[in-house]
């Protein structure tokens, strides 16, 4: 979690993945075969299967663990008939269907059914009689309510879904039209994943919302789910602690569930930090970035013309050291640190070679002798070091890519420009040109970075510009080729924040431009980094950050004072704000209701650290960057 680890804390990272791990050894801690092999089995998922697996099990730990094959629920299967098949599934009807269908075509030799969500007895009883018709009910060994319907990215990050997203989107909660009925819908669904991740995490949370908002329909929902559970002692899923590690057993966690309407501000912010702008500017999701490298001309006889474009993708994982140690660090410092890696690397590797010239020495005098003696032993540690060397020329060449790709957009588009005026704009700092300046500006950025600085502009000034100056600014962003359909949405937006409370501000410091960098633009560098500002950033909290910090921390303050209190574990629910447990948490979960992006995860990861022997983590219905949510807005 995010702070420094306690010996008895288990991520929500680690514990997702040991449950994974042993639904794969058939619900039992281990099983190996006489040989002490694991066994050979296949594996059945669906999408949603596969999207909670990836970014937590590689094909090889899978490997490891037996598994030959991985195969989509719905693609055509060959029968492998003495093979048992752990199938990781949601219940919906179709997958139902599918599975039955299995049964009936005799696929493998036994089947372990796990639902990544609890399946209703209805269903069940569908598949019971389908095991019954095909003569298949021994085959049938177990059937298993997984709890593990949401998605970790992070030792303390996750999103509830990445299929389907649209369900549960920031649109489909705040659009005019829904009726009573799709929002019932959408609430029970973020709250079926909700359950889920406290189930793996084996806590049951203090919950805290907003009073009006999608998040206090959320939490009032959880809290009824949760108290339901724990009054079923025989059935209950929190009792004891599952994984023994012993974690939150002094002190429950926090839940402090916020709505993404109070800040619109930090999902359009460009942003300076290595993961935000990977997620910014690239294809990255489920921590793997796609990247498209053109491979410059080829000659054809019909003359010169670019050749096809490689397709690459990398998985970012915190296997890969150098992004956890640079993911949240201002980009200048990531091109510096990998121009840095580059050159111990390069070192290492002329070192070998000049060992290797050595060892070929001619001529048998003792000077010669001894010093092979001497560079044997240097020699032979370097060939054992040649693994590590193979895996850091690999990391080295994987983060020179998705730098470059990054440096291409900051340039194209003079993101640090956008960065740096959107941070003076948001803590109401002196401007050195004006916005109409930047909006007019032919070199600087796409349509949509204007509408974005332009829409951070409209958010964060407490008085709304006047209808002259609005139409000379729709003027110029037209004419710049932006679509105004979202600043309608926002306008709305902010005149009913206006009449709910005062509109989220955002601190008052700013970055501090350090001068030009120098090491990383010599010209022997990968990057030239010429005309890019190198912007350090100052730690500032965010709405999001300053919400969780009341709450964490109890103070008093009227941004949070109105919050309500829900506790499942007492036997009545009682409904106040006022909170029975006055010491400080040490564990807390912010969950965002309507998405959640990098930019905030990075703040409550720099806020965290300061504060000894605590934890966070940060969640959101579902994760998109700036793009996705103008989408939305549109």
């Amino acid at each position: 979690m995010l702070g420094s680890k306690m010996a008895s804390t288990a991520s929500i990272r680690e514990r997702q993945t040991v449950a994974l791990k042993r639904m794969l050894n058939f619900n039992v801690p281990h099983v190996k075969n006489s040989t002490g092999e694991p066994v050979w089995k296949v594996l059945i998922y669906d999408r949603f299967g596969q999207d909670i697996i990836s970014p937590l099990l590689s094909v090889k730990e899978l490997r490891d663990m037996g598994i030959t094959l991985h195969l989509l629920l719905h693609s055509d299967r060959d029968p492998i008939p003495d093979v048992p098949a752990v199938y990781f599934v949601m219940p919906t009807e179709e997958n139902i269907d599918r599975m039955c269908q299995d049964l009936r075509n005799q696929l493998y030799e036994s089947y372990y059914l796990n639902f990544i969500s609890a399946i209703s007895r209805s269903k069940l009883e569908d598949i019971a009689n389908a095991a019954l018709a095909a003569s298949a009910v021994t085959q049938v060994a177990k059937v298993f309510d997984q709890y593990l319907n949401f998605i970790t990215l992070e030792d303390d990050m996750f999103v509830l879904c990445n299929q389907n997203k649209e369900l549960v989107s920031y649109r489909a909660i705040n659009r005019p039209d829904i009726t009573d009925t799709e929002m019932e819908t959408v609430m029970d669904t973020i709250v079926d994943s909700l359950f889920c991740f406290f189930v793996t995490l084996g806590a049951v949370p203090i919950i805290r919302c907003s009073r009006g908002t999608a998040a206090e329909m959320v939490a009032v929902k959880l809290d009824k789910k949760l108290r339901e559970n724990l009054r079923d002692a025989r059935n209950s899923l929190f009792t004891g602690d599952p994984l023994g590690t012993g974690q939150f057993s002094f002190q429950r966690p926090l839940l402090v569930l916020v709505d993404r309407n109070i800040d619109l501000a930090t999902p359009l912010h460009h942003t300076w930090t290595y993961q935000a702008l990977v997620h910014d500017v690239l294809d990255f999701h489920l921590n793997r970035v796609n990247l498209e490298e053109s491979a410059g001309m080829e000659n054809s006889p019909a003359g010169a013309r670019p050749k096809r474009k490689n397709k690459k993708s990398y998985d970012l994982t915190p296997v890969d050291k150098f992004w956890q140690k640079h993911k949240g660090s201002p980009f200048p410092e990531v091109a510096e640190s990998v121009q840095q890696e580059l050159e111990s690397y390069r070192a290492q590797e002329d070192e070998v070679k000049r060992l290797k010239s050595i060892m070929g020495l001619e001529g048998e005098d003792e000077g010669a002798i001894s010093m092979l003696s001497d560079n044997t032993a240097k020699l032979t540690s370097a060939v054992s070091s040649l693994p590590e060397l193979l895996e850091k020329k690999r990391l080295i060449d994987l983060h020179t890519n998705v730098a470059t790709a990054v440096l291409e957009h900051i340039k194209a588009r003079k993101l640090d420009v956008y960065f740096e005026y959107e941070e003076k704009i948001m803590s109401k700092t002196t401007l050195d040109k004006s916005l109409l300046d930047v909006i007019s500006d032919p070199d600087a950025g796409t349509p949509e970075d204007k509408m974005r600085l332009f829409l951070i502009y409209y958010i964060s000034t407490q008085q709304a510009p006047s209808e002259a100056d609005l139409e000379q600014y729709k003027k110029a962003l037209t004419d710049a080729g932006c679509n105004l359909s979202p600043l309608q949405y926002i306008k709305q937006w902010k005149a009913f924040a206006k009449m709910a409370s005062t509109p989220a501000s955002y601190g008052s410091t700013t970055t501090k431009p350090m001068g030009l960098l120098s090491r990383v633009m010599n010209t022997g560098s990968q990057f030239v980094m010429e005309g890019v500002k190198n912007l350090v950033l100052k730690q500032q909290n965010l709405p999001v950050t300053r919400i969780l910090d009341n709450l964490m921390e109890m103070k008093s303050n009227p941004e949070t004072d109105d919050y309500r209190y829900f506790d499942p574990k007492m036997l009545r629910s009682n409904d106040s704000s006022v909170p029975r447990n006055k010491n400080p948490f040490q564990e807390a979960i912010v969950f965002v209701v309507g998405g959640g992006n990098y930019i905030e995860y990075q703040n409550l990861v720099d806020y965290i650290k300061a504060k000894q022997g605590k934890h966070i983590l940060y969640g959101c219905s579902e994760l998109f960057n700036a793009t996705q949510f103008i989408k939305q807005v549109k």
